[in-house]
């Protein structure tokens, strides 16, 4: 089963909800503010997605620049950084897509078919 956590009132979230549906692909919400993922959560989520945690950050959202994590963020370490971020589900970039193996952050079409078509192959 895949976990998508979203935002609703997000565009982003909704062109992903969108894609999954017409895909006819099975998943379940989890509000993003709501259910907050836990540091232990994101750490798992870390390792899966082989990205940076800095890429786990909603760059473009209002708590992300009020706090100037911008400037902070670079020296910042991974621990530090997954405790901030499981302190307020408005820094998560969203949506993030988890199943078995992967963690998708963000949306992107391409890389959603890329994904499926991989998991249908595998």
């Amino acid at each position: 089963m895949v976990t998508f956590i979203m935002y609703p009132n997000c565009s982003t979230s909704k062109r992903a909800k969108q894609w999954l549906e017409n895909h006819g692909i099975s998943f379940k919400t989890r509000h993003i503010v709501h259910e907050t993922p836990t540091v232990s959560e994101l750490s798992i989520y870390l390792k899966k997605s082989n990205l940076p945690v800095k890429r786990f950050f909603n760059t473009s959202g209002q708590v992300y620049r009020t706090r100037g994590l911008k400037d902070t963020l670079p020296t910042m370490s991974d621990e530090a950084a997954l405790k901030l971020l499981a302190s307020n589900g408005m820094l998560i970039k969203r949506p993030l897509l988890i199943d078995e193996k992967t963690v998708l952050v963000g949306f992107n079409e391409k890389m959603y078919e890329t994904h499926f078509e991989q998991q249908k192959e595998g």
